[in-house]
């Protein structure tokens, strides 16, 4: 072999061997990722797993009034269980108030009187739906089908006095019968917060009568089942056509809830009943509470501010 063929020979080799590695260092790099590729798809998979979690299992919920004074105070943070009623996929666009169609899972049980429960607020007595996506708290009191009445203050269901929780609160004050507050409902009925009803709490497949003397009372009930109503002349029309024989038969179960603050407390005396669908999940437990009047910039007084005797307790 000449020095020229030689030459050519280690020039061939010396241009394998480039390739080679070039090829070596291009499959390094596409079978390692950055780290910062890395640590972008853990972070999307915590978020993943963070949104089922909130989503089918628990919630974090702040007690923003005081309606369920001293049960609850201003300032208590909330695990609130998903799963115990059924979850839901979201019911509306994150930090928005559009709303989604959504999916229920079983739970495992029914709502129980007494239950502690965080639900989609329904909207005021006078409208059909809630201007905004808002989660209330209050007790269950009542069930489908329940009659309820407060005598004095007194609340009975179904003939029984319903035990005040340990922990409720009553203004000293009494409103007696004969004084009616314009804010309850039903609308017209007449009662106030102390002295309320009898009425039973709706079931689904029950009729009520509806006429032209109390269509005021139940116009928006009819109507936040999704229905069409109007009166004309004396005859109640639904979707259009007459409301076969003067009664309207309901679609859903509904709950009554209060507030264990009883005269501070805009619940379903106020609004009405709260559909079973509506509910997001039971309180369990109180993982922090502090006054929540202390700004953040006065960090170090807040902390001193945590009530620590409350952390870590269940809801009852």
């Amino acid at each position: 072999m000449t020095e020229k063929d030689k030459k050519n020979t280690n020039t061939s080799q010396t241009s394998t061997n480039k390739l080679s590695s070039m090829f070596k260092k291009d499959k390094n790099n596409k079978t390692k990722k950055p780290k910062i590729v890395e640590y972008f798809n853990a972070l999307l998979w915590a978020a993943v797993v963070a949104f089922l979690i909130k989503v089918f299992l628990f919630e974090a919920y702040r007690i923003p009034t005081g309606s369920m004074e001293n049960t609850l105070l201003v300032g208590d943070f909330l695990l609130v269980t998903k799963f115990t009623y059924g979850a839901t996929t979201p019911r509306n666009i994150p930090f928005t108030n559009v709303r989604l169609p959504y999916v229920k899972l079983p739970g495992f049980k029914d709502p129980e009187p007494g239950d502690v429960i965080v639900f989609d607020f329904p909207g005021d007595r006078d409208e059909v739906e809630s201007k905004e996506v808002l989660n209330y708290i209050k007790r269950c009191v009542a069930l489908p089908g329940d009659k309820l009445q407060i005598i004095n203050k007194t609340l009975y269901v179904n003939g029984a006095v319903f035990t005040n929780p340990p922990d409720s609160r009553f203004a000293k004050s009494l409103t007696p019968s004969s004084i009616s507050n314009p804010r309850i409902f039903p609308k017209g009925s007449g009662w106030n917060e102390d002295n309320y009803g009898p009425i039973t709490v709706p079931k689904k497949g029950d009729l009520i009568e509806i006429n032209s003397i109390n269509f005021e009372a139940w116009k928006y009930f009819v109507m936040k089942e999704g229905n069409k109503i109007e009166l004309r002349g004396n005859d109640v029309y639904v979707n259009d056509a007459p409301l076969p024989n003067g009664q309207y038969e309901v679609k859903r179960d509904y709950l009554f809830m209060m507030g264990d603050n009883r005269n501070n407390s805009l619940d379903s005396r106020f609004w009405g009943f709260m559909p079973v669908e509506n509910i997001v999940g039971e309180a369990l437990m109180i993982y922090w509470s502090w006054d929540p009047s202390i700004s953040f910039l006065d960090f170090f007084k807040l902390i001193k501010s945590t009530r620590w005797d409350r952390i870590g307790m269940f809801i009852h």
